[in-house]
């Protein structure tokens, strides 16, 4: 899980390529729970709230 104050440091192009990179992880994690390769999904959670995060903090700057 990624921090508010961490994230509040990157410029807008940098909080871009990560909300990219989370929602690639979310959709790789998707189709492992569907397929029942893992069972925790803990970490879809976690990979949506930061998504939330990501996505707030790009509206505050405009």
């Amino acid at each position: 899980m990624t921090k508010i104050r961490e994230l509040r440091e990157k410029n807008n192009g940098e909080l871009k390529k990560l909300l990219a990179d989370k929602r690639e992880a979310v959709r790789k994690l998707r189709f492992d729970l569907t397929s029942k390769q893992i069972k925790n999904n803990q970490a879809l959670r976690k990979n949506k709230k930061d998504i939330a995060r990501i996505l707030t903090l790009i509206n505050e700057t405009n």
